[in-house]
């Protein structure tokens, strides 16, 4: 589709036309552009876009599978190759989940969150709201990063732990008496995208994030961004907020997977997935829908379930108490 024709008919949506002309301009300086396509509602409207702008036909699309991926999920996905006539080659984890988590540890409440945990526990930190900041530094020198999240020296809110309401003073209160590590997504997601983009000499990585999806994305400046460790990434939707992606949908008749439209799901991704603030609720959901890769999260993730529920338990109780 020629980009005038395009944009036209996105209307007066100025995001929206914005984001089509970046689109244009960054596909037209880059040769082997490599798009992640999760089967999810950000990701539909990331493929439409770029299958349109992409006359040359020089993307590849690919689905990192997870091993934990909801059977709705993957007939969207098979939907979506008839509906574009495009192939998504699909992509296995390099290490399972579960094993990942016997190793490493079990993923709580974020990506983010798991990662600063995960340091503080391997230098056997003592949770406990008493202890100053320089003290701390006097004992743990080399866990200025996990420290500074610890004691809120970090100006962006979402790299504080107080980010996350009454986090610090649960872990204070029910210090975690086993292994938290954000690992499990560096095995299915990370380091399998790493290793496609090296192996094919991708120059350009395509993802489906916005900013208005808070959290440490808030931290990102920019829908085009350039590092020696990640190279060339580009977020072709990042500035949509909720509405420009509902318009957008409504305009082109985007069409989403079943876990949206059957299930009711607020997300897609890694089944029963421990980072997602609903989990326990979602649970319910999947048992419903999708009861054998219900099973398998409980299985997998069952600790870090109970963690949640106690810390959902935590701040209801401190609510009440206040």
């Amino acid at each position: 589709m020629k980009v005038s024709s395009f944009m036209e008919q996105a209307g007066n949506n100025i995001t929206i036309v914005n984001a089509i002309a970046k689109t244009w301009d960054v596909l037209g300086r880059f040769q082997k552009p490599v798009c992640s396509i999760s089967g999810g509602a950000d990701s539909d409207v990331v493929l439409d876009i770029i299958h349109k702008l992409d006359e040359e036909q020089k993307v590849t699309y690919v689905w990192f599978n997870t091993g934990l991926e909801y059977d709705a999920t993957k007939r969207h996905l098979h939907e979506l190759e008839k509906k574009y006539n495009i192939d998504i080659k699909h992509i296995n984890a390099v290490k399972p989940i579960l094993n990942t988590i016997e190793e490493y540890g079990h993923p709580f409440a974020s990506k983010y969150i798991s990662d600063k945990i995960s340091r503080l526990q391997k230098h056997k930190f003592h949770f406990n709201l008493d202890t100053s900041y320089e003290d701390d530094m006097r004992e743990f020198p080399r866990m200025k990063d996990a420290l500074s999240w610890w004691h809120n020296k970090y100006s962006f809110h979402s790299w504080r732990i107080d980010g996350r309401r009454l986090l610090k003073e649960f872990l204070c209160t029910y210090p975690p008496d086993f292994s938290i590590s954000d690992k499990c997504c560096y095995f299915t997601k990370k380091l399998p995208i790493r290793k496609f983009l090296s192996d094919n000499y991708a120059d350009l990585n395509i993802m489906g994030v916005r900013k208005a999806e808070g959290g440490i994305r808030q931290a990102t400046q920019n829908c085009f961004t350039f590092s020696e460790t990640n190279g060339a990434v580009f977020r072709p939707i990042f500035w949509f907020t909720d509405n420009d992606r509902e318009y957008y949908c409504k305009k082109f008749g985007i069409t989403h997977s079943e876990c949206y439209t059957v299930y009711g799901l607020r997300r897609t991704g890694c089944v029963g997935c421990p980072y997602d603030l609903g989990v326990l609720s979602t649970l319910q959901t999947i048992r419903v829908f999708e009861p054998g890769l219900a099973k398998a999260a409980e299985k997998c993730f069952g600790k870090s379930y109970e963690y949640t529920q106690l810390y959902q338990d935590f701040k209801q109780s401190t609510n009440e108490n206040h």
